[in-house]
């Protein structure tokens, strides 16, 4: 048995083992400029080919850093071994953040050796790691790198492949990251893993989740800052950042303010735990983040005309990622209560209706109208799931 690391680097179980490291939290500092880099290029050109291909880029950065949360759930970030793995991944994280604007042009080739080497590669590592000390995550691990690895071959074929032939060759690529978790990794004559077979440290994929939502909205008020402070002083302009401030407030209330805590109880608690992190995280996340994003664009463009008429793309993502957004935590809140929240489907009715209203509003006033309402879906859910104050 020559393959296989001598110590094990498995992570112990208990509250105080389950914690998220400071290693993990550096690890994330490079998604915070690959999400930064998604809202720029999607910012730039702001047409449907190019929401498609941020759709696209997204999903991949997000299955990449979900299943390396994932991993860090089972093996110890304090162990040597596995901050060397997370360093190299990070470096490979750095390449695939800066090819993000040219993904689609000249740096294709960079993004897709960057994506198929962190999803293969991080696999061969845990293989590695799991050999000696975890036979049955071992056997899971060999259906998981088996899926990546034919998903990294598609992402490497695309990064060389025209532009045209790679919008359809990484689409397939995505669709093998994300259908393997549902089909168990399913491969022949070994079959399929179960969620039962998924050790979970619960409370960390809720924690490492939360985290990523912080990460995103923080970079969403980099940017606002950023971009007001470049501009004139106008009123309107003054307007438009508060507006956009508060509506970053109110968006890190609706997912913070109970759901991250009642989903961190739940599965810290769950029979199951690894059937509600799959749901609820590895998959029910991507709208979340990618809401987070879509806001983020239009903070910019409101910033940068507040006034006169709102075109339809200015529509499109003012009125848009806050759907986006709404949407994700009802199906996330769903899988955690088994009910839908009212507030949240009331707010994304509300965000229908506002459509009408698109001719009549220039961009500052339709932007406040869609923060009002995520403050309102922020305020209803706390005062009505929250603490109730005893009688005397």
């Amino acid at each position: 048995m020559t393959f296989g690391a001598r110590d094990n680097l498995l992570r112990l179980r208990g509250h105080e083992n389950g914690r998220v490291t400071f290693v993990e939290l550096f690890f994330d500092l490079v998604f915070v400029f690959a999400i930064t880099q998604l809202s720029h290029a999607l910012l730039a050109h702001l047409t449907p080919l190019v929401a498609i291909e941020t759709a696209i880029l997204f999903a991949a950065m997000w299955i990449v850093w979900i299943s390396t949360a994932w991993c860090t759930n089972w093996v110890d970030p304090q162990r040597i071994p596995v901050r060397l793995m997370l360093f190299v991944m990070m470096l490979a994280g750095l390449v695939l953040s800066v090819s993000i604007p040219g993904a689609f042009g000249d740096r294709g080739f960079g993004f897709g050796i960057a994506v198929g080497f962190m999803q293969a590669g991080r696999g061969a590592f845990m293989l590695w790691a799991l050999r000696r000390h975890s036979s049955n995550n071992f056997r899971n691990f060999i259906r998981i790198t088996a899926w990546y690895s034919v998903a990294a071959v598609a992402w490497v074929a695309g990064g060389f492949a025209d532009p045209q032939t790679r919008h359809a060759v990484w689409a397939l690529a995505v669709g093998i990251e994300y259908l393997g978790p549902a089909a168990g990794f399913w491969l022949p004559k070994i079959g399929r893993s179960t969620t039962a077979d998924w050790d979970v440290e619960g409370g960390h994929m809720a924690e490492r989740a939360g985290l990523f939502i912080i990460i995103a909205l923080g970079e969403s008020i980099l940017v606002t800052g950023a971009t007001f402070g470049t501009g004139d002083m106008s009123s309107a302009r003054i307007a438009a950042f508060l507006v956009a401030f508060v509506g970053t407030i109110a968006m890190w209330w609706i997912y913070f303010n109970i759901g991250a805590e009642k989903g961190h109880a739940l599965i810290s608690h769950a029979t199951d735990p690894g059937r509600l992190a799959r749901l609820a995280y590895t998959y029910l996340h991507l709208p979340i983040g990618a809401g987070i994003i879509v806001c983020a664009v239009a903070d910019e463009l409101v910033l940068a005309h507040p006034g006169g008429h709102t075109d339809l793309k200015t529509a499109a993502v003012v009125l848009g990622g806050p759907a986006l957004y709404l949407a994700g935590n009802i199906l996330f809140k769903r899988a955690l209560y088994d009910r839908m929240p009212l507030s949240h489907l009331v707010g994304l009715g509300t965000l229908a209706l506002l459509i009408a209203a698109v001719p009549v509003m220039p961009p500052l006033a339709l932007g406040a109208a869609t923060t009002l309402v995520l403050v309102i879906v922020a305020v209803w859910e706390t005062w009505s799931l929250g603490p109730k104050p005893t009688a005397a």
